[in-house]
């Protein structure tokens, strides 16, 4: 669904129809630790461009919203697992290492890519 600042997010949900008013990001919901969402958070989110740079179905997102100090402002920190491997994500944008390993092809594909940038320059 297209969040308030224009990106596609499939976290986002609205319900406008028949006169309700719903706007919630269900990611910010599932942490008890964040801050109550609201719709300005979507500009500053990097959770949109993780999930089209990243298609694993490994990936589990957590979205902190951190108010800003005395309360001017507001942060998203997002924290990246992988539940087949059990760890941390470092670059959520990248993925897990191990996962990445384990795809044969994806090897050649990065190679082909550094090889582009070296020839650019």
């Amino acid at each position: 669904m297209r969040t308030p600042a224009g990106k596609e997010c499939p976290e986002y949900y609205q319900d406008f129809h028949r006169q309700r008013n719903i706007q919630e990001c269900r990611l910010a919901k599932r942490n008890p630790d964040s801050a109550r969402w609201q719709p300005g958070d979507c500009r500053r989110c990097p959770v949109p461009d993780i999930l089209r740079a990243n298609a694993s179905p490994h990936l589990r997102l957590k979205l902190t919203i951190r108010p800003g100090f005395l309360g001017i402002g507001r942060s998203n920190l997002v924290q990246a697992t992988c539940e087949k491997h059990r760890q941390v994500i470092e670059d959520p944008y990248v993925g897990c290492e191990q996962c990445n390993a384990e795809r044969p092809g994806l090897s050649a594909f990065i190679d082909a890519l550094e090889g582009q940038e070296h020839d650019q320059e």
